[in-house]
């Protein structure tokens, strides 16, 4: 009705003789359309769940939440649509009062029809057609079994749920009341603006708003949900069937409301039109169809035009007051944890970040071959051990025999530098004979598993320093090291003792520590509230960055050679090395300008090795040479002191936190480095013997100290620019907040109790895609830390990371990643494989995660709801537990644990 009169109070401003002929025609071509639909024997589509025009069949939504899809519902009628714009609290079917007075309408509409024409329209053309009784009987045998289906189907939604899924759906609801609350209002105040003659075309704008708010939401609740454990096959629609559901239920709505609209015109003008000819019939049909889908194409593009003025509208008259809306209807989405929670990444925030990508300019093409497919890998046993001399210890970039063969100098190390195979290995490594689930967190700090790491040449060499010694079936671990016999945290108090303002925990919270050996100095540092970076390279010193990791101790495989470490300038608060080996006085002091790069203005460089406190000759010299490099450096020396116990001593010395001695020195050597060179760029970047200025802009990272931990970790840093969009496309600082709020509802609401994870056995953790280092931040009072990897074509947000007091690493994961096998308890991907599949394969990426996780580790992976099946097939493939998915408004997050399974087939040697 509304519609009719709203077209015919559009086409009444037209004075015009052909208007009204036009009208008179349409009249009677809807009449036609109402005699159509009474003619048929058809039961409303609406009454029913299995009609044709729902995409999910009923088997399957016994897998699919009740509240599926909004667009399931007919419009409802004028009445109806003042009180209730849609029945988004009632999925799968309409209220009762909706469908009796729905009912009762088009009875009484057909009863008159009947009574009008049965003396003009001969008894041959009923035949066929079904009385009103007979349809009204249909329809009470289809409301009880519809009923029934949607019993069956809430039954087993609430035992596949849970207690996760029906906290989520508590909290999703009171949400949804609140947005549909404030879009009814917005909604009534459009009608009582421009009448009751556009009164449809508002209420399908208000339900379009509100269904883009809620697409907006990524824990909407009138989305596609699947619920599958580990044997479980059925899968959310795609993104496409689901909009050719919602198109076509929303053209037969449109269809349904233009019959019941124009049902009183045909009740007066059907004794005006000859229904006798079956070609007329056909032919007045056709054309009543093509002006329905004509006046249906018009109001979808008044609708748009409408839509996008209010849009435009809105949007500037009411930005600050939506800003505070979006974030509390975020929250209450992301409260449970599942979907995202924080909105996608902007496009336009990618103007304002530098990527890794961008920032080096030496950047290796990425291997895109698709030669191993995921479909080459799922057909049988594809998996293969790798054949690699490292044997179990096989790290694919580090272990490239055929690339380090070729190399013309190792003059600078660089056979312990990277060199990636050009086809990303897609074998699995085997595990050491007798290898065990390793042992917890702190225990591990003085023993692990003999077997899991089945090397004794350090043990050997290092034993008398109280490294590493063998006793029994374990390895034991003094805490000792070669300038700290007698324990690191004897060491450590030391040197604080020595300088005070080094504040352990405090001001100084995030380190590197170059040449580690097993990592013990790190190890320790962990009672003081510190973190440390432990470096080493691959070399004669057998295992001993795996030896830290088995420990678990973060650790990493490098070398300080030919080219930068994969850190940003500027991060470290301290950087330590005690009898590293490094020749830092050797080409004009390169190696320690690399220091310089990563060091924090202020901060502080421990060198605690012979040349400081012996005599020999050549120690002598060493210290000659480091004196004159370091005053060249302007780094003042604080402090040299001696450890008595140990009878060691150590040099600390300061980097400038200005540029006044920079100007002042009379020789320009070393030299600063051009203003267009990037002390960002990390990635496969050659080192330059030149030094970077001090930023002295109040504004600019590195010209303050940051505020002492743990507050640091919350705050935003203050050189974070609200002029600047953030990666989610608010302020910067606001995303920043917003992003550590999300990761603490997901940590807190899901991560901890419902994914089936025990995090006592947790304690080496990688975040596979961190963006502001929210998750980290999240898991601050468990005992673990996490290693944030930065992707080289994402925003460049590690020195945010670093700011906050947590640390990480560049990394691009269509190359192998610099760490042992077996290293990590627990990997999170955050939307990391929707993005990689653009760049390269994932079967090498899956490879990979096997390689870096323990058997017994855990994998969880939020993501797009096709690339969750598709890890998940991956995983299954590999034997690996997939303990949970669950998918919902094509958004899914995945549980799995790696076991101790690998194939028997070994790779054959190419």
């Amino acid at each position: 009705m509304a519609f009719g009169k709203g077209r015919g109070n559009k086409r009444a401003s037209t004075s015009s003789y052909a208007s009204t002929i036009t009208m008179v025609i349409f009249v009677a071509l809807c009449v036609i359309g109402v005699w159509m639909l009474s003619s048929n024997s058809v039961v409303p589509p609406q009454i029913t769940q299995g009609s044709t025009r729902t995409v999910v069949s009923e088997p399957e939504r016994s897998d699919v939440s009740a509240s599926s899809n909004v667009n399931d519902e007919p419009e409802p009628t004028k009445s109806e649509s003042e009180e209730q714009p849609a029945f988004e609290d009632n999925p799968g079917k309409l209220p009762d009062d909706a469908i009796k007075s729905e009912d009762e309408q088009r009875k009484s509409a057909k009863e008159k029809i009947e009574q009008r024409t049965s003396s003009k329209v001969g008894g041959e053309e009923g035949e066929g057609r079904e009385t009103p009784k007979q349809e009204t009987q249909q329809k009470d045998e289809k409301i009880p079994e519809e009923k029934e289906n949607n019993k069956i189907v809430q039954e087993n939604e609430e035992g596949q749920m849970k207690q996760v899924v029906k906290e989520f759906e508590k909290e999703q609801k009171e949400q949804r009341d609140e947005d549909a609350g404030t879009q009814n209002k917005g909604t009534q105040e459009q009608e009582q603006e421009q009448g009751q003659g556009k009164e449809l075309q508002d209420v399908k704008q208000g339900q379009d708003v509100e269904q883009g708010t809620k697409q907006g939401q990524e824990q909407d609740s009138n989305a596609e949900v699947t619920f599958t454990d580990a044997t479980k096959q059925e899968q959310p629609m795609e993104g496409g069937q689901s909009e050719t559901s919602e198109n076509s239920k929303n053209e037969e709505n449109q269809q349904e409301e233009q019959s019941s609209g124009n049902e009183e015109n045909g009740q007066q003008n059907v004794e005006k039109n000859t229904l006798s000819e079956e070609n007329g019939k056909e032919e007045k049909s056709m054309k009543d169809e093509n002006g329905q889908q004509e006046e249906h194409n018009n109001t979808t593009e008044e609708e748009s035009g409408n839509n996008e003025e209010q849009s435009t509208g809105k949007d500037v008259s009411t930005e600050q007051q939506e800003e505070p809306r979006d974030e509390k209807r975020q929250e209450g989405s992301e409260a449970s944890g599942f979907g995202s929670g924080i909105p996608k990444e902007s496009a336009e925030s990618q103007k304002s970040w530098k990527s890794q990508a961008t920032e080096s300019k030496d950047e290796k093409q990425r291997q895109t071959s698709e030669s191993n497919t995921v479909e080459n890998i799922m057909s049988g046993n594809a998996w293969v051990l790798c054949n690699a001399t490292a044997g179990t210890d096989y790290i694919p970039c580090l272990d490239n025999e055929e690339a380090i063969m070729k190399l013309r100098s190792r003059r600078h190390f660089e056979h312990r530098e990277r060199h990636c195979p050009e086809d990303p290995p897609t074998c699995l490594v085997p595990l050491p004979e007798g290898y065990k689930e390793s042992i917890k967190w702190p225990e591990s700090r003085d023993k692990i598993w003999y077997h899991n790491v089945p090397h004794t040449k350090l043990a050997e060499v290092k034993g008398h320093q109280n490294w590493v010694k063998v006793t029994g079936e374990f390895l034991t671990f003094p805490g000792g090291g070669t300038q700290f016999i007698h324990g690191a945290l004897h060491y450590i108090d030391f040197l604080q003792q020595s300088l005070k303002n080094i504040a352990w925990g405090k001001r100084t919270r995030v380190i590197l520590d170059v040449g580690c050996g097993v990592a013990s100095f790190g190890g320790f540092l962990f009672e003081r509230d510190v973190i440390a970076m432990s470096l080493a390279p691959k070399d004669e010193h057998e295992a001993q960055v795996q030896f830290a990791l088995e420990r678990k101790i973060p650790a990493i495989s490098a070398v300080m050679g030919s080219k930068r470490l994969p850190f940003p300038s500027r991060v470290f608060d301290l950087i330590h090395c005690a009898r590293c080996r490094v020749p830092w006085h050797n080409e004009g002091g390169m190696l320690l300008l690399e220091l310089n790069r990563m060091l924090r203005p202020g901060g502080y460089f421990v060198w605690s090795a012979t040349p400081v406190y012996q005599k020999l000759e050549e120690d002598v010299q060493i210290w000659k040479e480091m004196s004159a490099l370091t005053k060249s450096l302007c780094w003042e020396l604080v402090t040299i002191n001696k450890d008595k116990l140990n009878g060691v001593g150590a040099a600390i010395y300061q980097k400038p936190a200005t540029n006044e001695c920079y100007e002042k020195r009379k020789k320009n050597k070393p030299p600063m480095c051009k203003s267009n060179d990037d002390a960002n760029a990390a990635w496969y970047v050659p080192l330059q013997a030149c030094m970077h200025k001090v930023p002295t802009n109040v504004v600019e990272r590195g010209s303050k100290w940051p505020v002492n931990w743990p507050r640091r970790l919350q705050n935003p840093p203050y050189w974070l620019n609200s002029s600047q969009m953030g990666i989610y496309g608010k302020p910067a600082p606001r995303d920043f907040t917003t992003d550590y709020e999300h990761w603490k509802h997901v940590v807190s609401k899901v991560y901890m109790n419902e994914i089936g994870i025990s995090w006592s056995n947790v304690r080496n953790v990688m975040d596979m895609r961190a963006v502001y280092g929210g998750f980290a931040a999240a898991l601050k009072d468990l005992q673990v830390w996490v290693m944030n990897v930065v992707n080289i074509n994402s925003p460049d947000t590690l020195p945010i990371i670093y700011e906050r007091g947590l640390f990480g690493i560049y990394h691009d994961w269509c190359e192998s990643f610099s760490t042992y096998p077996r290293s990590y308890d627990l990997l999170h991907a955050d939307h990391l494989f929707s993005k990689l599949k653009t760049r390269c394969n994932l079967t090498p990426v899956m490879a990979e995660v096997d390689r870096i996780v323990r058997p017994g580790g855990k994998l969880i992976v939020r993501d797009e709801s096709n690339v969750i099946r598709e890890v998940e097939n991956m995983l299954k493939s590999l034997h690996w537990d997939v303990h949970l998915t669950f998918s919902k408004h094509q958004e899914g997050i995945l549980s799995a644990q790696k076991g101790f399974w690998r194939p028997d087939t070994i790779q054959t040697s190419s």
